[in-house]
């Protein structure tokens, strides 16, 4: 019998041995792995610092990425779809987004669709991005740190937010009926078994029915429980880094304030996970509603909230930002922090300024309180610059960063018209979208920040007569507005009709026997070249084509 209990015993301690070893071996495999990642990730933000960045988009992630701009309430003004195409802004904002977060990447492009107009909120932006720039322990915690919260992906985070903010629902009577009614059948079954059986299944049954009726559509929002807990984790981790401006104490503030917000969730997210006791859960909110009903005090909370939401979003957003634009800045070290004005004279100046997105560009300058008016051959460099001046007007408001040797201007509303096509949904044609385009210009000119706008080829979709007409009176008018324009053109007649009140400058190319040649650079004084037609024999059309459109020109010359 003694032998038999020591082999017991034996026995029993060499199964604790096993499962003390396989436990030990578990943990030192999880810190392994765990360690193992975190220098991956490490070397990986190492690597891509002032890189270009690495991460691709479909159509579906993209779209995603612009949700929190879509929802984010704001009376500011943003940069309208128009400008934003026109700019090409989807790919400026892949070319500057270093972020490794849904946070990150969403807040980016808000923030470039909403340029400021004060000095203070770009200074604060300005000194998170100078200490990242100069504190590169802090930085790439702060990377690692935002590379655990994930992107997107194929589904919108501030989408199922916002919605879960406004979703209407019915009474959560039924939900505390329905418990009412399998609690008192437990109470009959007490009383009289058979009966009480009989009833408590049919209880649980009707239960169960009812769930699965009203769980079906507000599942979907279910899933932004989990990224508001997601949010509140992150605005909880942030506040340990000490980062300049970071407002510490009133994110600690707001994320207590969802404290109630939080305990209402909790049978929401525990009945979401994949472990043993996720389906526990899963039962119990079948049975009692629990879950449902604390969705309902969920809704109420997130509804009134949203604002504090929103500052978290936009304080943790911030930093990830402008730990993108130090990145840039490293990139392109041809870069400058632009001067603003609220007040004063109209002023556009930019010293060799270029654009990010040309692998080899040329860079323009210009200084100017005139309206411009820029005239040229095709492809000889006015739209690209047209875009280049638009572009960093932009950027100077919302990335604090410009692609110069130096910039110089007011806080501007910019807007453009430029990359415009016939709208065949509508059946508009170029040119009623071309006058739309121009108008809310118009509408918006005469106030305080002033207007910077660049406009392509003024009524292009009308006849030469017509076009000239009333492409001169608007671009008058415009010039007597609180507002700074730059044109281009093919029409000569309006650098004669608008002489005294537009700043003419050109491009020009040269055309030799064999090649054109375009060196893309600014000069003062209107085209005077005449090379449309050498450009037809350049490229091999037909001499009588040539001749008889020379002798067509002349005419047409001595004529006017």
């Amino acid at each position: 019998m003694g032998d038999y209990a020591n082999y017991d015993i034996h026995t029993l301690l060499n199964a604790a041995g096993i499962v003390l070893f396989t436990l030990l071996a578990y943990l030192a495999l999880y810190f392994f792995y765990r360690w193992k990642n975190h220098r991956n990730m490490m070397r990986k933000i190492r690597r891509e610092w002032g890189q270009p960045p690495e991460q691709e988009y479909g159509l579906a992630e993209f779209e995603n990425i612009s949700r929190y701009y879509a929802n984010r309430r704001t009376d500011e003004f943003q940069i309208d779809d128009i400008s934003w195409n026109d700019l090409d802004m989807d790919r400026v904002f892949l070319c500057l987004n270093h972020t490794r977060s849904f946070l990150g990447e969403s807040y980016l492009y808000y923030l470039l669709r909403t340029p400021r107009m004060k000095k203070e909120p770009l200074e604060k932006f300005e000194r998170l991005v100078s200490w990242f720039q100069t504190h590169t322990t802090e930085r790439e915690e702060m990377e690692y740190f935002f590379s655990k919260l994930g992107r997107n992906g194929k589904s919108s985070i501030f989408d199922y937010i916002y919605n879960l903010a406004s979703v209407r629902l019915a009474s959560p009577l039924i939900h505390y009926a329905m418990i009412a009614l399998v609690l008192a059948s437990v109470g009959v079954l007490l009383v009289m078994p058979q009966l009480g059986i009989l009833l408590l299944l049919l209880a649980l049954l009707l239960s169960i029915w009812s769930y699965e009726k009203y769980k079906r559509p507000v599942a979907p929002y279910i899933t932004s429980c989990i990224a508001l807990e997601k949010i509140l984790r992150a605005a909880e981790g942030i506040v340990k880094y000490d980062v300049p401006g970071l407002q510490r104490e009133e994110i600690r503030s707001y994320v207590g304030a969802f404290g109630k917000l939080r305990r209402n969730m909790w049978m929401l997210l525990a009945g979401e996970g994949t472990g043993l006791e996720s389906f526990l859960f899963v039962y119990l909110n079948n049975l009692f509603h629990i879950d449902l009903i604390q969705f309902h005090a969920v809704v109420k909370e997130i509804a009134k909230k949203l604002s504090r939401f929103e500052f978290l979003v936009e304080e943790m957003g911030q930093v990830e930002a402008a730990i993108a634009v130090a990145s840039t800045r490293v990139l392109y070290p041809e870069h400058t922090i632009p001067i603003l004005h609220e007040e004063g004279g109209i002023r556009f100046r930019a010293v060799e300024m270029y654009h990010p997105l040309i692998d080899e560009p040329v860079a323009n300058s210009i200084d100017t309180e005139k309206n411009v008016l820029l005239t040229g051959s095709n492809a000889s460099g006015k739209s690209t610059f047209l875009k280049t001046a638009a572009l960093q007007a932009l950027l100077a408001q919302t990335i604090h960063t410009v692609f110069a040797k130096e910039y110089e201007g007011r806080y501007f509303r910019v807007f453009t018209s430029m990359a415009l096509r016939d709208d065949i949904m509508s059946e508009e044609s170029y040119y009623m979208v071309e006058i739309r385009s121009l108008k809310r210009i118009l509408d918006t000119a005469g106030q305080e920040p002033p207007v910077f706008c660049c406009v392509d080829e003024v009524l292009r979709g009308t006849n030469t007569v017509e076009r000239v007409s009333a492409s001169s009176q608007i671009l008058k008018w415009m010039a007597g507005k609180k507002l700074l324009c730059m044109a281009a053109t093919h029409d000569i007649e309006l650098t004669w009709i608008l002489e005294d009140i537009y700043r003419n400058c050109h491009f020009e190319e040269e055309v030799t026997d064999d090649e054109i040649r375009f060196d893309y650079r600014l000069r003062e004084g209107r085209a005077m070249t005449r090379n449309a037609i050498r450009l037809l024999a350049l490229m091999g059309f037909d001499e009588d084509i040539i001749r008889d459109a020379n002798q067509m020109a002349e005419k047409m010359v001595a004529k006017e």
